[in-house]
C-alpha cells in the first residue's frame, strides 16, 4: 500500500468532458481528506473513499472544504489552486490526501498528495499549504 503524488488520470478526460468548475465563486465545491500510511492512492485514483481514511480529534470524515483560486493563465499554461486549510487542535496523522469534487456525481477524483511520510498533529494545527498560484508552482497546471 503507497500514497503516490499524482493528477489522477481520470480527472485529466473528466477535463475534456467540462465535468468540473473551478469558478470561484460559482462553481463545483472541491473537499481534502486525509489519509493514513494504509491507504492505496495514485494515479488511478477515481473518487473519494473513506477507506483508510484519517480519523481522530478535529478531523472529520470527507475532510474539509477547499477555498479555489480562480483560474487564469500566465503566458501558454492554465492553472488554478486553493487556500491552505487548516484543521485546528487536531490530534491526527495522515500521509497523503486526496482532492475531489464533492459537487460532482461520483465525488471525482482530481489529483493525491503524497506527504513523503506520516504527518502528526497532536491538539494542534495540521495545516495543508499549497503552492504559490503560478504558473510554475500551482497546484493544477496545464501547460
Amino acid at each position: 500500500m503507497a500514497i503516490s503524488q499524482a493528477m489522477c488520470t481520470s480527472f485529466k478526460s473528466e477535463l475534456l468532458t467540462a465535468e468540473h468548475n473551478f469558478t470561484n465563486s460559482t462553481g463545483d465545491t472541491f473537499r481534502i481528506a486525509l489519509y493514513t500510511s494504509s491507504a492505496t492512492l495514485d494515479a488511478t485514483t477515481t473518487a473519494y473513499s473513506a477507506t483508510n481514511e484519517v480519523s481522530g480529534t478535529g478531523y472529520t470524515a470527507a475532510g474539509e472544504a477547499l477555498t479555489n483560486v480562480t483560474p487564469t493563465t500566465s503566458g501558454t499554461t492554465a492553472y488554478t489552486d486553493f487556500a491552505d486549510v487548516t484543521w485546528s487542535s487536531a490530534t491526527i496523522t495522515a500521509n497523503g490526501a486526496l482532492i475531489y469534487n464533492d459537487d460532482h456525481a461520483s465525488d471525482a477524483a482530481v489529483c493525491v498528495l503524497a506527504f513523503g511520510g506520516d504527518k502528526t498533529s497532536t491538539n494542534g494545527d495540521f495545516t495543508i499549504q499549497f503552492p504559490t498560484a503560478d504558473a510554475s508552482n500551482a497546484i493544477i497546471r496545464i501547460a
